[in-house]
This record gives C-alpha cells, structure tokens and sequence, in this order.
C-alpha cells in the first residue's frame, strides 16, 4: 500500500487476543449456527411432512413428499442463498459492512419463524409458504457468507485471523448439534405425551394430529439465537478497514477502533489520502487490471468452493444406506411418524459428532499454524482417498460383516471435509482481495460453492439412481448408480487439488500484503496473478 501502513490497521493486526474478538465470532457465527441448524433439521422436516400431507387413505406405506415437492423444499433455500451471496456480498463494499449487516439478520429471524407458521391445511398451501419463506431464509443465509467473512477478518490480528475465520464457520457444529437435540427433545415429548403406536399396527393412529406442530416447533427455533445477538451485531462499529480504505474516513476509523482496542490512534489522513490517489486502488471487478491481477486467484477461490460443495453435499445421499444397513433406522413401517423423528434425529446427530463437528475445530486449531494451502491440499487428498477406497469395493461395504468399516470410511471424509476445503474455501476469499472488492469476491466465491451444493443435492440425487428398477428410488429415472457416483466425486475431489494451486496463502500476513493493496519492496507494484 502505497505511504506505508495506516496505524490503525497496524494496530488491528498486531492487537493481541481480547475479549472483542470472541464476541466478534459469536455475533457473526449466528448465521451460519442459523443455517446449519437449517440444513440439518430439513431432512428431519420432510420425512414428518410426507407422512402429514401425503398419506394416502388406506395406504399400506407411510407417505413420503413426492420428488419434485422434495427437491422444492430442500433446493429452494439454496438457490436464495447463492442469490444473497451475489447480492449482499456486492452490497457490503458499496453501503458498508455494518449497514447491511442488521438487514440479513433480520431476514433469517423473521423467515425462519415464518416457515414455521406456513398456512394452510392442504399440502399445496403448506408446501408453497414454506418454499416461499424458505427462499428468503436462504437469501439472508447467503448474505451472511460474505459479510461475516469480510468483517472477522478485517477485525482479527493477522497471527489468528484464519482461527477466528473458520471459528465463526465452525459455528455451523453448534447449529447442527442443536436440531439434532431440539428434535430429539421435541419428539420425545410429543412421544410421551401421545404413545403412537408404528404405521404397521395403526396407520391412523402412527400419526397424531398434534404432530403437525413438531416440525412447525422445530423450525422455528434456528432463528431464536441468531435474534438473540441482534443488539450486539447492531453496535458493531463499522470495520476500520472499510471506513478508512472504501469511505475514506480516517478520523472515524482511528475513532472506532480506539473504543474498540481501548488505545489512542492517530487519523492520518494525509497518508490515507496517498493512498486513494493511487491508481492501483482504484479499478473495478469488471477491469483488465482486477483479471490480470487477480484474476487467477478468483477462479481458484470460485473453482475450489465449487467442487467441494458437489462432493459434500452429495454425500448426504448415501446416509439412507448407512442407516439402514447398521439398524439405526427401522423401515417407515415399523415405526410411527414421531419415532421416525426420534430415530433420523438420533442418527444424524451421531454422523455429525463422529465426523463433521471435530473437523470445523480442528482447522480452527490447526489453520494458523500449517497454513491454509496445506490445510485444503490435505482435505481434498483425504476425500479423493476415502471416495475410491468407498466406490471401489462398494458392494464390500454393503455387507453386513463389513458395517462398521463403512462407518468409519464415511465419517471420516466427512472430517477431511471440515478439516480441509469447507472451512478453508470460506476462509481464503476473505483474505486474498481488496478492501474495496472483498465482500463481493467473496460472495462470488461462495455463490460458486452454492451452485456446486446444488449440483450436488440435486444432480447426484438423480445421478446415482440404480440402473435395475427395483434398487432404484421411486419415480427416479436410471442413473449410472451410487458406486460410479462415488468414483465421479473422488475425481471431482481430485480436481480440487489441482485447482488448489491457484489459491495463495495468506497465514501470518496482512490483510494488506495478502491481498496484494500492500507495496511491493522492490518495485512499489502490486504483483499481478498473471
């Protein structure tokens, strides 16, 4: 950066640990703790809804959503997350940090209490105001990607920055783990309180009308902690690093951030001004100049999330065969349609605490210290590894001899997943761009990662379909089936190594001298990607 480094920026980056920052990754960690909690409890939700609204009279089976109803419901607050990432991430460098900040925080409360209330009493009611909600949910979600991303790592020290990035993502564990344990709570209750008997014995009976409420119950309490630090997120100042490098504000900077550090800082607003003279600080996303200079770290950013989130996402399809072939979940028959929460609720609790939640605090303790690239490099390694050694002898693991290897090979490419590119794809992009254009290459990246969920989710669900009609879920077309599936996404997984490479490391810099806007000693010119 041309004059040298602010002081107020210097003092951010060398300040040491304080109470300021936990607080910071509370209060930016709420929406991620939202959208996990989301993400989780909707394939709770969507057994619970097939059986309320789609049980046909004298059915001999428990009613299950129809396909395009399913992938509705579950896609749909994808595709408004990956429309907030774009929209709010480029809002975030135009209005401030902060003042969009309040705004998706509020568009989660409200649209998560609102799924919750969906009207109506026939399916096509119900199922329409929660897609409706459930876009506007996602699109709050999206826009805390870039925003709470942006503003952590303008806030941290430079030695931590990548623990207290990936600490507001690992949020996401206490989001997954409190759905898992709020639908336990709720179904027990209701459980108690009704004694259904399973479908098998009592079709009518397996499901109570009090049952409705369950799921109403279920999601609307993700949005109740995120409300919880709404006044906290609403005194937040406004980072330093947007004020003093995108507003052009020196004297509220080195204000803000004195109250913040609690030590007197000087505005220097004639170095500050040096800076907004140079022309370096000056271009735009759509410029020769940002592709020539960091263009290549975009795409490696974009590419990254991209393939990550296909093989992450899509690995939720093999967990109906996990928790069947281990007994954890009995066929739908058997059960009545709270126990079925219960059970699912159960299951996947058990999948996240073995492999998912460990993974998120592991990068956190491990990021500052081995760097980012290695950290994504290993994660990306581990999945390809762990996706063959799933695919190849995949009827192996089918057998029932051979569960508990199955397991343990699933777990754990869920861990090098968070231990690996899902907490560093999230990472990164806050690090490696300009002020100016943070939030915005952010949010391009993440929306990438979203089209990648989506592909994911939806693309491998009809992918993996089994060529023999009677393996195949009902109503799916063949497909090339779940052992070829898993041979794609370790090749998929692999291609995220190699575009890995394009991603620089930021451990132990500025975010200045990461993202290029600091002077280069010998040349005073930022040096290009390409």
């Amino acid at each position: 950066m041309a004059g040298g480094q602010l002081q107020v920026l210097n003092a951010l980056d060398v300040a040491k640990t304080q109470l300021y920052h936990f607080t910071a990754i509370v209060i930016a960690g709420m929406g991620f703790f939202t959208d996990a909690y989301d993400l989780f409890s909707i394939s709770i939700v969507t057994r619970l809804l097939g059986r309320i609204y789609y049980t046909a009279p004298d059915a001999k089976s428990p009613g299950s959503l129809p396909i395009n109803v399913n992938a509705a419901v579950t896609g749909v607050a994808l595709c408004g997350t990956l429309a907030g990432q774009l929209f709010f991430g480029w809002l975030g460098d135009q209005l401030g940090r902060k003042k969009v900040y309040g705004l998706t925080l509020i568009l989660m409360v409200v649209s998560s209490i609102a799924s919750g209330l969906s009207f109506g009493h026939e399916a096509t009611g119900v199922m329409t105001t929660l897609c409706f909600f459930r876009f506007w949910l996602g699109f709050g979600v999206g826009g805390d990607y870039p925003l709470s991303a942006t503003i952590m790592s303008e806030y941290a020290n430079k030695r931590t920055r990548g623990a207290f990035i990936a600490a507001v993502f690992a949020m996401q564990g206490f989001g997954i783990l409190a759905s898992g344990v709020l639908s336990l709570i709720v179904a027990a209750g209701f459980e108690h309180k009704y004694k259904p008997p399973a479908f098998s014995v009592d079709p009518a009976a397996s499901l109570p009308p009090a049952s409705d409420y369950i799921w109403r119950i279920i999601l609307m309490f993700g949005g109740v902690p995120a409300a919880l630090t709404f006044y906290w997120r609403m005194r937040m100042p406004e980072t330093a690093r947007y004020t003093a490098l995108v507003a052009n504000n020196a004297k509220q900077a080195a204000q803000d951030m004195s109250k913040v550090l609690q030590v007197d800082l000087e505005p220097e607003e004639e170095k500050l001004d040096k800076i907004v003279q140079d022309d370096r600080n000056h271009f735009g996303l759509f410029t020769w100049q940002f592709v020539r200079t960091y263009g290549i770290r975009l795409l490696g950013t974009t590419s990254t999330w991209f393939l990550l989130d296909i093989a992450f996402y899509s690995q939720n399809l093999f967990q109906k065969d996990l928790f069947t072939s281990i007994g954890w979940i009995p066929p739908a028959k058997q059960m009545s349609a709270i126990r079925e929460v219960y059970k699912v609720a159960r299951a996947q609790t058990l999948i996240a605490l073995c492999g998912t939640v460990p993974g998120y605090w592991f990068t956190v303790a491990f990021i500052d210290v081995i760097g980012r690239f290695a950290i994504q490099m290993m994660g990306f390694f581990f999945m390809t590894v762990f996706m063959f050694a799933l695919a190849i002898p995949y009827h192996h693991w089918q057998e029932k001899a051979h569960r508990i290897g199955f397991i343990v090979m699933y777990s754990l490419t869920f861990f090098f997943a968070n231990f690996g590119p899902n907490a560093t794809t999230f990472v990164v992009p806050a690090e490696v761009f300009p002020a100016r254009l943070r939030s915005t290459c952010h949010g391009i990246s993440a929306a990438a990662g979203k089209a990648g969920a989506i592909v994911g989710s939806f693309g491998f669900l009809y992918l993996s379909q089994d060529k023999n009609p009677a393996l195949r879920d009902a109503g799916y077309p063949a497909g090339i089936g779940k052992k070829n599936s898993l041979i794609v996404l370790g090749v998929l997984s692999f291609l995220g190594m190699v575009f890995t490479l394009l991603v620089p490391e930021a451990k132990g810099k500025s975010l200045e001298e990461a993202s290029g806007e600091a002077e280069d000693q010998d040349d005073g010119k930022v040096q290009p990607d390409a």
